[in-house]
């Protein structure tokens, strides 16, 4: 999907239509449609043709955009859970290990890279009613996975904004809220963890709209991505302009949201009272 994002925008530098760059490659303006889109694999040399095509002759550059063409034809380690999850998240899951810092804000409960077991277990149940005990804990293996990356050396900043909503809304019993606090106090100390709150007393604010993440990457020629949760399916939008919204939305989250030393005195208030 990076790598499709940044075919599409050195095309629409070049002037060049995707009927154009699909007869270069002898393909058809479907195939340069689903490959800017990240839909289907990429050969080496379809891309190779590509970048002459759009002018790209710097070698460090073609390097990096060809090994990235190399990775994207990878299959990462979460396709094996591909039998429980929705079609749409291992896209998701893909973004966000090659990000080197995720912004989010969450309001319906805690962020998936902040949940303790005991609570992913709660909040997947609730998801997958119905369900059979091993998808749940398959998925619950999935979120505690990617929980490694984040707390790995060179692991990526997260900046995450949780609305207090997601802390007062109870998923599982008193003693799971507790620990999920309690955790929550204690990953925020991490070096490569801000984490604010915002307080239902400030009132109405910039993430209105619902949960969203932004994804950034450490290829500073590779746009962000905003990943956006629906009930059935998921949005990504790397077009500079819905970037910007987001990115000014977060950027008011956390200038209107307690700072991380008020925010850690606020959950252990709330973890007081539980």
């Amino acid at each position: 999907m990076l790598l499709g994002s940044h075919l599409r925008r050195l095309r629409e530098a070049r002037g060049i239509t995707r009927e154009a760059a699909g007869y270069s490659i002898r393909a058809s303006e479907s195939k340069i449609s689903r490959m800017e889109l990240g839909r289907v694999s990429f050969k080496t040399r379809d891309v190779e043709d590509l970048l002459t095509l759009y002018g790209v002759s710097d070698e460090a550059e073609r390097n990096a955009l060809l090994s990235l063409a190399r990775e994207a034809n990878v299959a990462g380690w979460w396709h094996s859970y591909s039998d429980v999850l929705p079609s749409w998240f291992p896209t998701y899951v893909g973004l966000e290990g090659a990000a080197s810092l995720i912004r989010a804000y969450e309001v319906q409960f805690v962020h998936g890279l902040l949940q303790t077991e005991a609570y992913a277990h709660a909040v997947v149940g609730r998801g997958m009613k119905g369900a059979s005990p091993d998808d749940i804990e398959r998925r619950v293996a999935l979120r505690l996975e990617r929980q490694k990356n984040l707390l790995s050396d060179g692991g990526p900043e997260f900046h995450v904004v949780l609305d207090e909503a997601a802390l007062r809304r109870p998923y599982g019993d008193r003693e799971v809220m507790r620990g999920q606090l309690q955790h929550l106090i204690e990953i925020s100390e991490r070096p490569n963890v801000r984490l604010q709150i915002m307080p239902f007393g400030f009132g109405g604010h910039a993430g209105e709209s619902g949960a969203f993440t932004i994804l950034s990457f450490p290829e500073s020629d590779l746009s962000d991505v905003i990943f956006l949760e629906q009930l059935t399916s998921a949005l990504y939008l790397d077009k500079a302009e819905d970037v910007t919204q987001y990115e000014k939305a977060m950027k008011e989250l956390q200038q209107d949201s307690p700072g991380p030393d008020e925010s850690r005195d606020l959950l252990r208030g709330l973890l007081q009272l539980s």
